[in-house]
C-alpha cells in the first residue's frame, strides 16, 4: 500500500486535499457579498395608537435613533441607518445586516416603556412593516 505521514494519513489523500483550493473559492464568495451592499427598507405603522393620541411618532423616532446599535454601539447610525418618519409611519432605512426583528424588539421595548405593552402589540401585516394594533378585548364578550 502507499507510504504513510507521520499523522498516519496515507500520502494520497493529503495530496488531493491541499491542492482542491477550497479555501480560495470560500474567499472569493465572501468578498463578493462585501461589494454588494444591500439597502433594507423597514415601515412601523403607528396609525391607530397615533389617531388616538396614545403615543407620538416623534417620540417613537427618537427612541429608534437613540437605541439603535450599529458594531455593537449605540448612537453610532451614521450613514448605515437613517430613521425618518412621515407623519404617523417611521421609515428605517439600513445596509444589509439589519434585522427586522430587531425593529420589533426595540418597538415593544418602547411600548413597555411608555406602560402600553398590555394594550398593544406589534404584528406585521406584510414582509417589509410593521404595525402597531391594539389587543382585541371583544374576544370576552363573546364567549359569555
Amino acid at each position: 500500500f502507499g507510504s504513510r505521514s507521520p499523522r498516519g494519513a496515507p500520502d494520497v489523500l493529503r495530496r488531493s486535499c491541499s491542492d482542491s483550493g477550497m479555501a480560495i473559492k470560500g474567499l472569493k464568495k465572501k468578498a463578493e457579498t462585501k461589494a454588494k451592499k444591500q439597502t433594507l427598507k423597514f415601515t412601523i405603522d403607528c396609525q391607530a395608537p397615533a389617531d388616538d393620541n396614545i403615543i407620538e411618532a416623534k417620540d417613537l423616532e427618537k427612541f429608534l435613533n437613540n437605541k439603535i446599535k450599529v458594531e455593537g454601539k449605540t448612537g453610532n447610525l451614521g450613514e448605515k441607518v437613517v430613521v425618518s418618519r412621515e407623519k404617523s409611519k417611521i421609515h428605517v432605512t439600513a445596509e444589509s445586516p439589519f434585522s427586522k426583528r430587531y425593529l420589533k424588539y426595540l418597538s415593544k421595548k418602547y411600548l413597555k416603556m411608555q406602560q402600553l405593552r398590555d394594550f398593544l402589540r406589534v404584528v406585521a401585516p406584510n414582509k417589509t412593516s410593521y404595525e402597531l394594533r391594539y389587543f382585541d378585548i371583544n374576544e370576552d364578550k363573546e364567549e359569555e
